[in-house]
């Protein structure tokens, strides 16, 4: 199987590599005490369900997609019956996601690329994610990393913010953040790190007004206003 990781990284000049593995281990361990409970938000029943849900997830709230997909998977439950389904009414159930048409097109070509190459069921390398219709790294790591067990460290936009603010990496392509993250993070943790940064981009360090004041990684953040 796949371990997700991409080329070796270069650490940030500004900060020998010893010391940033140390500190990047340290706001993990923080953040573990801070949301023990960290997990992907996205409701599934099976490997499937993730891949899809997770593609709708784009540009849309965690909560609004576990709103829309039990009528989608009641309808198709699986890669055959969504391949399958009218264009149209997957459109229907999904439209409250946001860009309904290019995520329709989306979840049907997978569901076809599944079906014809894969026999319906969802591969368990990134490799093989990675060749299906609208599944990129990001997607591919949530799989590996939730249903699977995997290590995979997916970068959403969350993730991708707090890296930066935090001094973990200056990079803004979300595949050279994904090297630089999986270089100072011990692989095993992968997963729980990435979901351990989102829970805390969405409950503190948002995009606009961090809440630096409440942050248990002030003294350990760069971009802290305390």
């Amino acid at each position: 199987m796949t371990t997700g990781r991409v080329s070796p990284a270069e650490p940030p000049p500004t900060e020998p590599l010893r010391d940033l593995v140390e500190r990047a281990g340290r706001i993990h361990r923080l953040l573990g005490k801070e949301y023990p409970d960290a997990r992907c938000e996205l409701d599934y029943n099976d490997p499937f369900e993730l891949l899809v849900a997770t593609v709708l997830s784009a540009q849309c709230t965690d909560e609004r997609v576990n709103q829309v997909t039990p009528a989608l998977f009641s309808e198709c439950p699986d890669a055959e019956a969504l391949a399958q389904a009218p264009k149209e009414r997957i459109e229907e159930l999904i439209r409250p996601t946001g860009f309904f048409h290019a995520k329709a097109e989306s979840i049907q070509g997978l569901s076809r690329d599944l079906v014809g190459k894969f026999g319906g069921r969802v591969p368990e390398t990134l490799e093989d994610l990675i060749t299906l219709r609208g599944v990129g790294r990001k997607t591919a790591n949530v799989v590996l990393g939730n249903a699977f067990g995997v290590p995979g460290l997916p970068v959403d936009t969350h993730v991708g913010r707090l890296a930066r603010r935090l001094g973990l990496t200056d990079e803004d392509d979300p595949n050279v953040v994904e090297r630089d993250l999986t270089a100072l993070i011990d692989q095993r943790d992968w997963t729980s790190f990435s979901h351990r940064l989102i829970f805390h981009g969405r409950r503190c360090c948002a995009s606009r007004k961090p809440a630096c004041d409440r942050c248990p990684l002030t003294e350990l953040c760069p971009s802290s206003t305390v």
